[in-house]
């Protein structure tokens, strides 16, 4: 599993790491089922501190994705398939924007906004 991180980045460290973990989801190198690795692992991997990635792995699980159990750490719970499904669909999507002059950002922004 690659965990990005940019120190440049405006995002928060918790976020970046979450988001590289949904990035592993969507392109199907994660699958339920699938272990984290261990918070103290991710940690001395990208120079962080372990509550910095705790907190990205309790927003996954808070979003679903990730089941936390105690003995057994962080693994991708069963909720995640549908999010590799998607994978096609969302390029497309990211695309067609980017055609159209718009940010990512703002395809999120659009997509947050949209119920059904």
């Amino acid at each position: 599993m690659l965990i990005r991180i940019d120190p440049e980045s405006t995002r928060s460290l918790f976020e970046q790491i979450a988001a590289s973990v949904r990035a592993e989801v969507l392109a199907g190198r994660l699958r339920p089922g699938d272990r984290l690795p261990a918070a103290r692992e991710v940690a001395e991997a990208v120079d962080v501190n372990v509550h910095t990635v705790l907190r990205a792995y309790q927003e996954l699980r808070a979003e679903g994705l990730v089941d936390l159990r105690r003995g057994r750490g962080a693994v991708v719970s069963a909720a995640a398939e549908p999010l590799a499904e998607l994978a096609d669909d969302i390029a497309d999507l990211v695309r067609r924007g980017a055609r159209l002059g718009l940010t990512p950002a703002t395809i999120a922004a659009l997509i947050k906004e949209t119920t059904p």
